[in-house]
């Protein structure tokens, strides 16, 4: 479990950054709920949600793989895609509300790195 912690670590710190942003946003534009139907404070308030919405499941995965003893050059290649997708599609939903290339390699990354780990774990079953 040392490598999904040292994920876990980062993706934490990446919420951290995330949350950061949406607190500065709301002192600035004096919104303590809701988001005051600013537009900025929505976007940064979906990028920190987003994120927080796909990380657990995503870290998960990451977790049982390490737990089957899957390959360390796996995990690692796992966890740093799993990062820089985070990191990327928040860059991209931060920047704009609409559609951007970040936001949709952010997206795309991440749903098939959770569906090929998905995969991995679901054949290192059949395979026992």
């Amino acid at each position: 479990m040392h490598i999904t912690g040292v994920y876990v670590a980062l993706a934490a710190l990446l919420v951290v950054a995330l949350s950061i942003r949406v607190v500065l946003r709301r002192i600035s534009a004096r919104i303590s709920l809701g988001d005051g139907d600013d537009k900025e404070l929505k976007k940064r308030i979906r990028a920190q949600a987003n994120c927080i919405e796909y990380l657990p499941l995503a870290l998960l995965l990451l977790l049982m793989l390490e737990l089957n003893q899957t390959q360390p050059m796996v995990l690692h290649a796992c966890g740093i895609t799993l990062i820089a997708a985070r990191v990327v599609h928040g860059f991209g939903l931060s920047r704009t509300g609409g559609i951007s290339p970040e936001r949709l390699l952010g997206t795309a990354v991440t749903w098939l790195l959770m569906a090929a780990m998905a995969l991995l774990l679901i054949w290192q079953f059949a395979l026992r």
